[in-house]
């Protein structure tokens, strides 16, 4: 079992992957692939979304081992900041976020706890545990930080998209960001992010509706009975 303070590896897969639901609303676009030109039209997408609900996919790859380790989901997201996602590869795991926290419940990595670490605003750089992780490339007072190049032509699930990427102008947990935007509706298919130690994690979305009902009873979690809560807020903060 992990230490305590160790962040396990499906928390960050998990959130990042649900996240990425966000971005599909179709918008008409124009025949024009100019890279800021897509990116404005997904941040546009982006900013009509305020619920969602679906299922992902996730590859996690790590060039000094050599291996990759995929995960499967479900979500339901109410942004921005409520989030109920429950994996069926690796079954059982979950992580909900209710306003307040987020609970990371993932037995298959470390069986016998539950971490709980405070909900942030990642679009505003504020702290790690933000649950709309695809805010910090599609909102538009982000788009400074970012510089953005054009990766040609791709075919993602069948869709004919357009690749953009996005490499930080300053300091950032990642290294480069890379979107596909379906060159006919300005859907993100799907992104990848690799951060600074080479890792490189790839999201793509199966199926999602947006700006439809929720059910707020699956954004509550209940620690199991004899599960130990781990409270990581005072190292998160950068206290104690």
């Amino acid at each position: 079992m992990p230490p305590a303070g160790t962040r396990p590896p499906w928390a960050t897969r998990a959130v990042a992957g649900v996240a990425l639901a966000m971005v599909s609303l179709a918008v008409p676009l124009r025949a024009q692939h100019d890279a800021n030109a897509t990116l404005n039209r997904a941040v546009d997408v982006y900013s009509r979304v305020s619920t969602a609900r679906g299922s992902f996919e996730q590859s996690l790859t790590n060039p000094l081992t050599g291996t990759t380790v995929t995960a499967r989901g479900e979500f339901v997201q109410q942004r921005p900041s409520h989030l109920a996602i429950r994996f069926t590869d690796p079954d059982g795991d979950r992580i909900v976020a209710d306003g307040k926290w987020v609970w990371v419940y993932v037995p298959s990595a470390t069986p016998g706890q539950v971490m709980r670490m405070p909900v942030t605003d990642e679009s505003s750089g504020n702290g790690p545990v933000g649950v709309d992780f695809i805010a910090q490339f599609l909102t538009k007072p982000m788009l400074d930080r970012y510089t953005v190049t054009d990766a040609g032509a791709d075919t993602v699930a069948g869709a004919r998209t357009h690749a953009i990427v996005l490499v930080p102008r300053g300091t950032a947990q990642f290294s480069k960001a890379e979107l596909w935007v379906d060159d006919a509706d300005g859907v993100v298919r799907q992104f990848e992010v690799t951060d600074q130690s080479g890792t490189v994690r790839r999201v793509r979305l199966i199926k999602v509706a947006f700006n439809v009902p929720v059910d707020h009873a699956a954004f509550t979690f209940t620690p199991p009975a004899g599960v130990k809560v781990v409270d990581q807020s005072s190292m998160l903060s950068g206290k104690g």
